[in-house]
């Protein structure tokens, strides 16, 4: 006979599951106890969970009807949390569609590997690739519905960008982490820039570069994923309280490139010394451009 706490912990359980969600998933993510109970950390995991699935399930919701069903592309998969909750919410129920999780670490490949088959989820597929090799992939289709990337580390985040650009994908899910790459360059040039302008104030001490060089990255990858044709909406991935990585960015194809965008994009980059990343890391076609680039301020 259960206990009244035993029962109260239970009923608690029942309130945060999603109708059908496995409880055998749960525990294999360690994100229940291993008896499928609820403790608070457990607790505010499910609800992690479960928060971050509501806004990939809208996506999934608004997408067209396919023959095969979905197609969605995990980067930086780790041990495949994400693409294992989506299967078990959304795919599973309706009996077509697929997953791709793409990881570099082929330990954590196997293990997901082993708990899909365990679990019978046959439409889940892992590939032990970078984010950046993985769009050369025989085993990816030409064309994807949705493109997650969670806390995918530093340029990862902008590999799973120019692969959802690639696979023409409808839709992409981003929690970037680790920008360090423009922090880097913003550190180069700063003693120069700052005998040109006192913008460069703004990250003139290290702690201001850090701060300074990831907030820059995700507006630049904003205005970027516009300027190529999509809607963004940023937002906090509120519950994820363990992480200083909070920022969502949500992006949905329209088909319409900004031209606003792509010119807003060309005069960041120049105002900040950072024009050779559109070459590399923000090219697009001259088209995007309309007119011609922005001669912004340099500092």
């Amino acid at each position: 006979m259960k206990t009244r706490a035993a029962e109260k912990t239970d009923a608690a359980l029942q309130e945060l599951l999603r109708p059908g969600q496995s409880i055998a998933l749960l525990q294999e993510l360690h994100i229940l106890t291993r008896e499928g109970k609820l403790n608070q950390d457990s607790r505010r995991k499910l609800k992690q969970v479960n928060h971050l699935f509501g806004f990939i399930e809208k996506i999934l919701q608004e997408l067209p009807a396919s023959p095969n069903g979905p197609t969605v592309v995990d980067h930086g998969a780790g041990k495949s949390y994400l693409g294992f909750i989506v299967y078990d919410l959304h795919i599973k129920a309706l009996g077509q569609g697929h997953i791709y999780g793409v990881e570099s670490r082929s330990e954590l490949v196997a293990a997901s590997q082993a708990l899909a088959q365990r679990l019978g989820f046959d439409r889940m597929r892992f590939l032990n690739t970078s984010v950046a090799a993985s769009a050369h992939s025989a085993v990816m289709p030409a064309q994807i519905d949705l493109v997650t990337a969670l806390h995918a580390c530093d340029t990862a985040t902008d590999d799973a960008i120019a692969f959802g650009l690639a696979k023409q994908a409808r839709a992409m899910v981003l929690v970037p982490c680790c920008q360090a790459e423009i922090a880097a360059c913003l550190r180069q040039g700063k003693g120069l820039n700052l005998k040109r302008n006192a913008l460069a104030e703004l990250w003139r001490h290290p702690l201001h570069t850090r701060e300074m060089g990831s907030q820059l990255t995700n507006v630049l990858r904003c205005l970027y994923l516009e300027a190529m044709g999509y809607a963004v909406t940023v937002t906090e991935l509120v519950g994820w309280e363990h992480s200083m990585k909070n920022e969502l960015i949500l992006a949905r194809h329209t088909g319409r490139p900004s031209t606003s965008a792509a010119a807003r994009l060309v005069e960041l980059l120049q105002i900040f010394g950072l024009e050779s990343l559109l070459h590399t890391r923000f090219a697009m076609p001259m088209h995007n451009l309309g007119a011609a680039p922005v001669k912004g301020a340099e500092i």
